[in-house]
């Protein structure tokens, strides 16, 4: 799920290797954001504890299957109520923006959209693309993606914000590669845009 800016279908171009892409991990505390960081740097599960400030990894993943690879730079930031003000600061620069969710607790939902569309209504962050990572479907309780959706205003993020919502389990990591092929897919095609806007002026 996404709006008309995600392509299900895009190529994946090649990236310089050192051309790492800064990407920042944002949501409330216990949504998952930790245990969606480890999953990818070690491809494990990794207990965590709540994070006082911030956890950084440089990982090299690989796209589509086709040997083709990005590097991204994660900032997985915490999500506890005084260190959301700091988040700002993070997404400075930002090549795109990783929101988790977790759709088992329906009550912080319209927190979560608040703080979501807080982050995306900067300035600085206007056009960053947002991977939206709704965390935990693997049990009988998460909301259905379809109410995720509603309940966070996706549609509500602008035209110029490219989104998608990706159904996850940071747990066993699945879902994850598929939502981060899908967020360097938008963050290629802005860069396309931006260039030709650069051209035509």
């Amino acid at each position: 799920m996404g709006n008309g800016l995600s392509e299900p279908h895009a190529i994946f171009p090649c990236l310089p290797s050192f051309q790492a892409l800064h990407i920042v991990i944002l949501g409330l505390d216990c949504a998952g954001k930790t245990t969606v960081l480890y999953r990818l740097r070690f491809n494990e599960f990794v207990n965590t504890v709540p994070t006082k400030g911030f956890n950084t990894e440089k990982i090299k993943v690989t796209l589509g299957g086709k040997g083709r690879t990005a590097t991204f730079n994660f900032w997985d930031v915490g999500g506890q109520e005084k260190l959301r003000p700091l988040w700002r600061s993070y997404t400075r620069c930002a090549d795109g923006l990783v929101f988790v969710v977790d759709s088992v607790d329906a009550e912080r939902m319209e927190e979560a959209k608040t703080e979501l569309h807080k982050i995306t209504r900067l300035q600085e962050n206007q056009g960053v693309p947002v991977l939206v990572v709704a965390n935990k479907q693997d049990l009988r309780s998460a909301l259905p993606l379809g109410e995720v959706e509603q309940m966070l205003a996706l549609n509500e993020l602008g035209t110029h914000t490219p989104w998608h919502l990706q159904p996850a389990c940071a747990i066993i990591g699945e879902g994850l590669q598929e939502g981060l092929e899908r967020l360097h897919s938008m963050i290629i095609k802005r860069r396309k845009m931006m260039r030709q806007q650069k051209r035509k002026r």
